[in-house]
């Protein structure tokens, strides 16, 4: 097992590489055949190619924070009833409703 890890971490390692430099020159190359012509941008060199797939990251993609907030009000809806679920549901429309006159109202017809 340990002669298999051994081997394993530099691949990996290599792969991880590799995939980020794939990924930087796809960002040069989508840019500088986009954003030049279409907005007068100056071309990027391809280590500011991934200063901005890294700056991409953190703003749109997080920094790896998977099962955060989002996975503790999954796991709160999972655990309720059907009809807690539903009270929740019609507050959430009567909200709506009130704010920004979005959804049914509970007297419509389908």
């Amino acid at each position: 097992m340990r002669k298999r890890f051994i081997f394993l971490a530099p691949l990996a390692i290599a792969a991880v590489l590799l995939f980020i430099a794939l990924g930087g020159k796809i960002v040069q190359a989508l840019w500088n055949a986009l954003l030049p012509p279409l907005f007068g941008l100056s071309q990027v060199t391809f280590w500011q190619a991934l200063g901005v797939l890294l700056l991409c990251r953190i703003l749109f993609g997080g920094l790896g924070h998977y099962g955060g907030s989002g996975s503790r009000y999954r796991r709160s809806w999972e655990a309720m009833t059907p009809e807690e679920r539903e009270r929740i549901r019609d507050r959430v429309r009567a909200r709506m409703r009130e704010r920004w006159g979005v959804g049914r109202s509970p007297d419509s017809v389908l």
